[in-house]
C-alpha cells in the first residue's frame, strides 16, 4: 500500500542534532559505505567511553550510534576531529549503502570510488541539505546485495555493451550502471560522473514531485511515475537482463574467515545485541586495518595477512568478537527497548539475551522490537518479534 507524504518534520538524529532518548542523548554517525579508518574508530570509541554509555551501536544502514551521551558537544567535537562529520549542513543526508565486499571479493567492479564520489557530490550540493535524513542511496557492485535492500536511489553496476568483462574491468574502464528507484530500474548511465549525477537527480526529483516525502515509498503511484519519468529523461535504456525482476540474493552471514581476491584475509564478526564495547572497538582499531560495518550489523576487518588474522581471532574472540557464522548473534538483532526508549513496551535487549541463552535454535533472521515503529528492522525478509502493550510478544514474518 502506498503511503502518503509525511506531514511531520524529519527528526532523524545526527551528530549535531541528537535525539533525546530516555537513556540520554543519541547521536548517529553516518559512515558512507560503512567504511571507517582505524584512527577514526579509535577516536569514536574514546568519545563513547568518556561521554556516553561506553558502546557503539551498529545500525541497519552500516552506521554507528552513540547512546546515553552526557556531553553532546564533546561527542560532536570528537566526531568532527575524526573527520566523520565533514559538513554540519549535510550531516544527516550522507546515507549511502555499498556492497560490503566490493573491491575485495567478487563483484563486477570496485564500487568504492563511486561511493566516495557520491558522498563528495552530496556535500557539494546546497540543495541536498534539505533531503530527509531517511532517504537512502545505494551503490551495488553488480552482485545484487544492495539492490535487494530497495534503497530509494540505487546504482547497480552492470556488464553492458560499453563495459567489457573479458578481460576483467580495469581502473580505466568506464562504469555502466542501471539507476534503480525504489526497486524499479528506470535507465542506465555511463561513467562515474554521470552515475552520480543521476542519483543526485533522483533525490532532487523527489523534492520536486513530493516536497513533504521522506522516501520513495512515501509516494503514491502517480508521483512514483512522475519521479521515474524525470529520472529517465536524462538516462540511457536499462541494460540489466531482466529489469523488472526483483533481485534474488541468498545472503549468508559475512562472519568468519574469507580469502580476498588479492590473497589477503578478510575477517567477519558480530557482537551481542549489535553493541560494540568501546574497549573492544579500540582493540579493533589497534589492528590498523580498514574496517567496514555492514547493513546486517557485521564488522569486517579487511586486508589482513594470515598471521595477523590468526592473532586477531585469538585475541579478540575472548573479548566478545564473534567469528562463528553459526552463532545466533549472526541472525538476531533488536532495538534498544525499555528503559532506553520511552515508546517500548518491554526490555527487548534483556528478553532477546534470554532467548539466545535458552539455546533454542535460530532458524531464520529475527528482529526484536519494543513497539510498532520497528526501529532498526532489516530490509529483507525476517521474523519480526514485537512487544505488545498487553505484555508478551507478537511474531510476524515480514
Amino acid at each position: 500500500m502506498n503511503q502518503p507524504a509525511r506531514p511531520a518534520a524529519d527528526r532523524c538524529p545526527g551528530v549535531f542534532d541528537t535525539h533525546p532518548a530516555a537513556d540520554g542523548a543519541l547521536a548517529r554517525v553516518r559512515l558512507p559505505g560503512g567504511r571507517i579508518r582505524p584512527d577514526q574508530l579509535e577516536l569514536l570509541a574514546r568519545a563513547a567511553a568518556e561521554h556516553a554509555d561506553g558502546h557503539l551501536e551498529l545500525t541497519v544502514r552500516g552506521n554507528l550510534q552513540v547512546r546515553g551521551i552526557t556531553d553532546v558537544e564533546a561527542v560532536a567535537e570528537a566526531v568532527v576531529a575524526a573527520g566523520l562529520a565533514p559538513s554540519s549542513t549535510h550531516d544527516k543526508v550522507r546515507n549511502i549503502e555499498l556492497s560490503p565486499l566490493t573491491g575485495r571479493i567478487g563483484g563486477i567492479a570496485d564500487a568504492r570510488p563511486l561511493a566516495a564520489a557520491l558522498d563528495d557530490a552530496l556535500r557539494a550540493d546546497p540543495a541536498a541539505a534539505s533531503l530527509s535524513g531517511r532517504f537512502l542511496f545505494g551503490i551495488d557492485d553488480g552482485r545484487g546485495d544492495i539492490a535487494a535492500r530497495r534503497p530509494d536511489a540505487c546504482a547497480v553496476i552492470r556488464a553492458g555493451s560499453s563495459v567489457a568483462t573479458d578481460p576483467p574491468l580495469t581502473a580505466d574502464t568506464p562504469l555502466v550502471a542501471d539507476i534503480v528507484i525504489g526497486g524499479v530500474p528506470v535507465g542506465s548511465a555511463t561513467g562515474s560522473e554521470a552515475i552520480v549525477r543521476a542519483l543526485i537527480a533522483v533525490a532532487a526529483g523527489l523534492r520536486e514531485v513530493a516536497p513533504g516525502a521522506w522516501r520513495v515509498r512515501d509516494l503514491d503511484a502517480d508521483s512514483r511515475h512522475r519521479l521515474a519519468d524525470l529520472a529517465a529523461s536524462s538516462l540511457d535504456p536499462v541494460i540489466g537482463d531482466d529489469p523488472d525482476a526483483a533481485p534474488d540474493v541468498t545472503r549468508e552471514p559475512l562472519v568468519g574467515w574469507f580469502d580476498q581476491d588479492d590473497g589477503a584475509v578478510l575477517l567477519g564478526a558480530v557482537v551481542e545485541l549489535g553493541r560494540l564495547a568501546a574497549r573492544l572497538a579500540e582493540f579493533i582499531a589497534a589492528v590498523q586495518a580498514p574496517v567496514v560495518f555492514t547493513p546486517d550489523r557485521e564488522i569486517l576487518l579487511c586486508d589482513l595477512d594470515e598471521g595477523v588474522a590468526e592473532t586477531v581471532v585469538r585475541v579478540l574472540a575472548p573479548m566478545g568478537l564473534i567469528f562463528d557464522a553459526a552463532s545466533p548473534w549472526a541472525s538476531v538483532s533488536c532495538c534498544v527497548g525499555a528503559p532506553g526508549c520511552s515508546s517500548a513496551h518491554a526490555p527487548v535487549r534483556d528478553d532477546l539475551m534470554a532467548r539466545v541463552q535458552d539455546g533454542d535454535p535460530v532458524d531464520e533472521r529475527e528482529h526484536w522490537v519494543g513497539c510498532a515503529r520497528g526501529c532498526g528492522s532489516p530490509a529483507g525478509s525476517h521474523l519480526s518479534v514485537q512487544a505488545t502493550p498487553e505484555g508478551g510478544y507478537e511474531r510476524r514474518r515480514r
